[in-house]
């Protein structure tokens, strides 16, 4: 029996607090990372935050007005790329494919715009999330970077090519 994905859309203003929610949700369930809102100020407003970088926020609801998936995706011009952000899923919908339909929206935003590459930062615990990027084609780079925020986070680099690749 195969779970139905919820439906994919795209982010609204509104979806501030429920995003917040999945996100302080997620770090959870890591030993020392925590949620802190003004480390996030994006959120207040994330529709119009990625908007106003010429990126998208795509948003998979569950039930109740919660939200089951996330993932945006910004442009990156300099490096003609975009760099994919607020990647999380609620673990009732993890391994159901959700991630892979969410992340498909923001390849077709890259192929579409034309850029040679999509990249991210993941922080250094979370390894199922590393394992799901490297089955995308990811490859980390050895690069890690410390954001010096309440939770102390190191971050891996992860690249992906799309151009010269064949289909």
């Amino acid at each position: 029996m195969t779970a139905l994905l919820p439906p994919i859309r795209d982010a609204r203003d509104s979806d501030s607090e429920p995003l917040a929610a999945l996100i302080a949700a997620s770090f959870a369930e890591y030993p020392n990372c925590f949620f802190e809102w003004s480390e996030f100020p994006e959120l207040r407003a994330p529709a119009s935050h990625f908007a106003g970088k010429g990126g998208r926020l795509w948003i998979a609801d569950a039930p109740g007005g919660a939200i089951a998936g996330s993932l945006g995706v910004t442009p990156v011009p300099e490096q003609n790329a975009v760099e994919i952000t607020k990647v999380y899923a609620d673990p009732a919908f993890r391994g159901s494919g959700l991630a892979q339909v969410l992340f498909t929206e923001a390849l077709r935003f890259a192929e579409a715009g034309g850029y040679d590459e999509m990249m991210l930062w993941s922080d250094t615990r979370f390894a199922r999330g590393h394992r799901f990027y490297e089955k995308l084609g990811f490859v980390r780079w050895p690069a890690a970077r410390y954001l010096a925020d309440v939770s102390e986070t190191w971050e891996y680099h992860f690249r992906k090519r799309l151009t010269g690749v064949s289909a």
